[in-house]
């Protein structure tokens, strides 16, 4: 895959599809590579241009020594796209990529023509379960929250099926301190007030089973901004992408075409 050297920073991602086509960006949650996406491809449109990377301390790009500020993740994508001439997106967000998506909306709208905020919100959690939650790991590697993770994750159904184990690797497979990094961003994060100014065509989804980013969390970050939708996905978790697949393309190619072609 191809990466991109960006200032201090060297990001992987992969970019598919006709060069005419309509650009999607996928940004991915902690603790994911770029991979998280697979499952939904073969339900997209083929005449889309996708973009997809790995943030940094993530998948194949660059580690760099924590603490990570959103800010900085969000210069990361920022640059990335302008790298690639990349303008007028739509940016699909999820989790920690979905404040991603909050935070560029707001500082570099030239670059995103309709947002998709999945099982994401204005503030995740508290920084007192994020500063728990990487004091474990840095005692005991990521292992230690990966039954918790997995759990929030998704749903039971899937976590007894034998698809989880690339979600388990996956998560395993991060660098320490790219995880550490991205939940630090996350608990020092808090963009109600900014997400509440934006005014672009924007789509949220939620799992009803998402023990991350419960429904009614995700809506309340949509309803701030002015004539958002909002769709609820059954029998999903944190990830329904993975676990409704058709559901979710069928739900996002909608979205894009009422509202981009």
């Amino acid at each position: 895959m191809p990466s991109a050297e960006l200032g201090d920073i060297r990001l992987n991602y992969e970019l598919t599809g006709p060069e005419e086509g309509l650009p999607v960006v996928f940004s991915n949650g902690l603790g994911l590579s770029l991979a998280m996406w697979e499952p939904l491809l073969p339900h997209l449109p083929a005449d889309w241009r996708i973009l997809r990377y790995d943030r940094r301390g993530h998948g194949a790009s660059q580690v760099s020594p924590p603490p990570y500020t959103m800010g900085q993740l969000v210069r990361d994508t920022e640059g990335l796209l302008d790298h690639l001439g990349i303008r007028e997106c739509v940016f699909v967000g999820l989790s920690l990529g979905g404040m991603v998506a909050q935070g560029l909306a707001v500082k570099r709208p030239d670059l995103i023509r309709a947002l998709v905020l999945s099982n994401t919100a204005a503030r995740i959690a508290t920084a007192g379960i994020w500063q728990d939650r990487a004091r474990l790991a840095r005692e005991g590697g990521l292992a230690v929250l990966l039954d918790g993770t997995l759990e929030r994750w998704f749903t039971r159904d899937f976590r007894e099926s034998p698809e989880v184990a690339r979600w388990r690797e996956m998560f395993l497979a991060t660098p320490l301190e790219g995880w550490l990094g991205g939940a630090q961003a996350i608990a020092g994060t808090d963009f109600y007030t900014t997400t509440a100014a934006l005014t672009l065509p924007t789509l949220g989804i939620a799992g009803d089973r998402d023990g991350s980013t419960p429904p009614d969390l995700v809506r309340e970050t949509i309803d701030l901004i002015a004539g958002s939708e909002f769709a609820l996905i059954r029998k999903a978790g944190h990830l329904p992408h993975v676990e409704q697949p058709a559901h979710y393309g069928e739900i996002l190619t909608r979205f894009v075409q009422a509202h981009v072609t």
